[in-house]
């Protein structure tokens, strides 16, 4: 077993405002996307200036928080929020779903894309390299709120988290954080200039998220209200399976069409 460092999820208090960890998390993906933007941008030859980082950085925001929210309220809790509507409005009170926030800004790149007559392939080619980093440090800010843990087990790798301290459980955020941050970073990061094809960088993350979030489900505890589907498998499991389909189906139309 590895002892959980219990670190608390309020990195500051400053007087009755509490600034937690993973609100930190979102704050340093947006700020490390801000630099990154204008070189991804400059090495796809799009047009590029403050204005445009700025725009597309308060696109993406709402795109994450608009569409996590309403993914989430559908796909996992809807029956909850038809009986208490005004709790879709606390979205502090934590519910994104990642599918969501990815329809969300796919979205929303669409809509920037068109208005700055950029082509949609080219935008999203330039900004994908950047979304596993978000993954990375999102799922660390979930690991320091000790939820979404694990799916509980006798493995030496084991952790007890303060939040479900009597079972011993995978630290199924860090391997998360590992598979669909790290390892889709580097292949991404590796590959954003050898593949040519528009298109294809992006469908490549959808079917390596998709991928790689399949395999992390195993460790991962189901969510309480939906439990194991057909199959024994969950929910996000059937979500990546959906992903990994439509990324061949994108990929392979990419390259006929080119």
């Amino acid at each position: 077993m590895i002892p959980y460092p219990n670190i608390s999820p309020i990195a500051l208090t400053l007087g009755p405002v509490k600034i937690h960890w993973y609100g930190i998390m979102y704050l340093a993906t947006f700020t490390i996307a801000y630099f990154l933007i204008p070189i991804f941008f400059k090495e796809k030859k799009l047009p590029i200036n403050k204005d445009t980082v700025s725009d597309l950085l308060l696109i993406s925001l709402i795109g994450v928080v608009l569409g996590g929210r309403l993914g989430y309220i559908l796909f996992y809790q809807l029956p909850f929020y038809l009986g208490h509507p005004l709790d879709m409005l606390k979205i502090w009170e934590g519910g994104l779903s990642f599918h969501g926030g990815m329809l969300g800004v796919i979205l929303g790149f669409a809509l920037f894309a068109r208005k700055n007559k950029i082509k949609l392939y080219g935008l999203s080619d330039a900004i994908i390299p950047i979304v596993p980093i978000g993954i990375f440090l999102v799922r660390i800010g979930n690991f320091i709120n000790a939820e979404l843990y694990g799916r509980i087990t006798n493995s030496s790798i084991c952790m007890r988290f303060p939040t479900d301290p009597s079972n011993c459980r995978y630290p199924s955020q860090l391997i998360e954080a590992a598979l669909e941050g790290v390892v889709i970073f580097f292949i991404l990061f590796s590959l954003r200039k050898k593949i040519r094809t528009p298109g294809i960088l992006s469908w490549l993350f959808i079917g390596l998220y998709g991928l790689l979030r399949f395999c992390a489900e195993f460790f991962r505890e189901p969510d309480i209200q939906i439990g194991y589907l057909a199959g024994n498998l969950t929910e996000g499991q059937y979500f990546s399976v959906c992903m990994i389909i439509a990324s061949i189906i994108g990929i392979y139309f990419t390259k006929k069409r080119r």
